[in-house]
Order: C-alpha cells, then structure tokens, then sequence
C-alpha cells in the first residue's frame, strides 16, 4: 500500500520533461490515496520508529549483537522504515496545505512542496508521542522552517548552511534590538549577553562577514568598468563560507569531547582535524591495532553524535580520504 519515499515524496523533481501543472496534478492524485492517520495511529507508528532507533543504536554497539538478537533487531529497523514511510506519506497533504501560503514568495509550488517534504521527514523522525503534541501543529512547524530556510537561499547569491544562518539571525537581531534601545551601536559583549551566542562566536562572525556588494557595480562614473573586472581567483573563499567553516569545525571539535579518548582520536584523524584525513589502515598503524578495529571504533563513535556540523565535515573527510 505504501510506495517507496522516492517515488511519492520526491516525485516532484524526478519528472522533468512534464509540464509543471500536469506534474501538481499527478502528484496531488498520489499522495490523495493515502488515508489520513487518527491519533492512535501516530502513536503506533512513533512507537515503531523509536523502536527502530534504539535498535540501530544496539546495531551499531561494539561488538555487533549476533544470532537470533541480531535477527530480531534487523525486524525492529525494518518495522521503523515502513512505520516512517507511512507516518510521512500520511501526511504529505499537510505540506501541500502549508506550501501554497507561500506562492508567490520566490519560489514555485513544487519547490516549496519539496521544501515542505523535507521538514515533515524531520518531524516524523522527532516527534516524541509520549508528550501529548499534535502531531499536525508539531509538523507545520518544521515544515514551514524548511521552507522558510529554502526562501531564504533562493534570495541569497551565496549560501550559508542554516545552522550557521541562524547564528548571524540571531546576532542580527540582538543588534538591532540592543541599537535601538541604546541610540549607538552595541557592544560584543552587550550582543552576546543578550542573544545568549558567546562573545567569541559573535565576534567571529563580525570578522567574517562583510556586506555583498554585486560584481556588476561600476567602478567610475562612466561606468566603462565594473567591479566583477577586478576579480581574478575563481577558487576564493568567501566571507560568509569562512565564517560558516569556522563556526561548523568549532562546532565539530566541542562535540568530539564528549566521547572517550580512543573515540576522539579516531575521529579527529578520520576528519582530518589535525592534518589530513587519514584512512582506516593509516589510523591502525599509527595507533598499533587493525584496520577493522579502528572501523568499530569510528562505527561506535559516529553513533553517539548526532550534531549537524559532524555529518557534513564527515562526509568532506570521506572524499578526501581513502577508506578503502
């Protein structure tokens, strides 16, 4: 009854050679034989989807569960992904309903019902049954912060990872707040006082950042040359991406410190915190121990982070590693 998520929650963007109405229509006709979900239901399904995490979380254990246990825990996880695809494509209406409040703002109804899709996966995946939340009022909130989050990249010519915009959001705001009140512009430590952001990420920032100026801008009054003239190295980094890279490596080092010494080893070589990614065997001869050891360590360690800034350096230090 419950088709694969790709073929319903991405459909929008796996049918390009349709007309944009034909492919609204079609999608709206999909996602319309899926019965709407009663509160019992959304609890059964979180049930199994939090089931199915603490058995990932079992799975990932060193060492492994063997034998019977193991068959039972793959059960659990397979019980969790068919619970989740259902939980979502229940309620991918939902989406549709809070997209179109947003047509017109930038982007088409499509794109933000794709947005839209993404927020629900995050609500599925974290909304806790046992707090007594509505499940629609927990989800539009996550849906309308995805898509709010993909209108924000759509104005910008550079894009900022959203963890890190929300960072300059909320500096922002403290400023103009502190500014008012005080007639002059605050403090690093006024802003970050108030904003509740540490007075060294704040002022990180305010290095970093610098205002965007077009490339088209003219350089004289005849307007014979432009800005965009003067640029010669393709491969600069710019403000906004130091200052994201910046922020998300400091992110990643606090969250290393809460694993136990051989852990953080592992991962500051893997990620390449101090030097240069390094592979598996490279990390088994420096540390005296096999290659497969250092990968159970790296599976058990990976398992208790959960922080977005791990998932993205990990996957910049698998491409420059071989982990083969």
């Amino acid at each position: 009854m419950y088709a694969p998520l790709a073929t319903t929650v991405f459909l929008v963007a796996t049918r390009p050679g349709d007309a944009e109405s034909e492919l609204l229509r079609q999608y709206l006709d999909d996602i319309g034989t899926y019965p709407l979900l009663n509160a019992d239901d959304e609890r059964r399904l979180a049930s199994l989807i939090l089931a199915s995490r603490v058995a990932q979380e079992r799975l990932d254990f060193d060492p492994a569960p063997k034998g019977r246990e193991r068959t039972e825990l793959m059960r659990t996880l397979h019980a969790g992904d068919d619970a989740r695809a259902q939980f979502i494509q229940c309620n991918l209406r939902l989406v549709v309903s809070v997209a179109r409040r947003y047509e017109g703002a930038g982007l088409g109804l499509l794109d933000l019902i794709q947005e839209g899709n993404l927020g629900l996966m995050r609500a599925v995946e974290g909304f806790d049954h046992e707090k007594g939340f509505k499940f629609s009022t927990y989800a539009t909130w996550w849906i309308r912060q995805s898509i709010g989050r993909a209108l924000a990249d759509s104005s910008r010519t550079i894009r900022v990872p959203s963890h890190v915009r929300e960072v300059y959001s909320l500096i922002d705001q403290s400023t103009e707040k502190l500014a008012a009140e005080l007639d002059r512009q605050p403090t690093v430590e006024e802003i970050a006082e108030l904003s509740g952001v540490s007075a060294e990420r704040v002022a990180l920032v305010h290095q970093h950042r610098r205002p965007l100026v077009s490339l088209s801008t003219p350089l004289d009054n005849d307007g014979d040359s432009e800005l965009g003239d003067l640029i010669a190295d393709e491969g600069a980094i710019s403000p906004f991406e130091s200052a994201a890279a910046a922020l998300e490596k400091r992110a990643l080092v606090q969250q290393l410190r809460r694993l136990e010494e051989r852990e953080e080893e592992v991962l500051r070589a893997r990620f390449g915190i101090d030097n240069h990614p390094m592979t598996l065997s490279e990390i088994g001869e420096k540390l005296g121990i096999t290659r497969e050891r250092v990968r159970q360590i790296e599976s058990r360690a990976l398992g208790k982070l959960r922080h977005p800034s791990v998932s993205r350096v990990w996957h910049e230090g698998q491409r420059s590693a071989d982990a083969v």
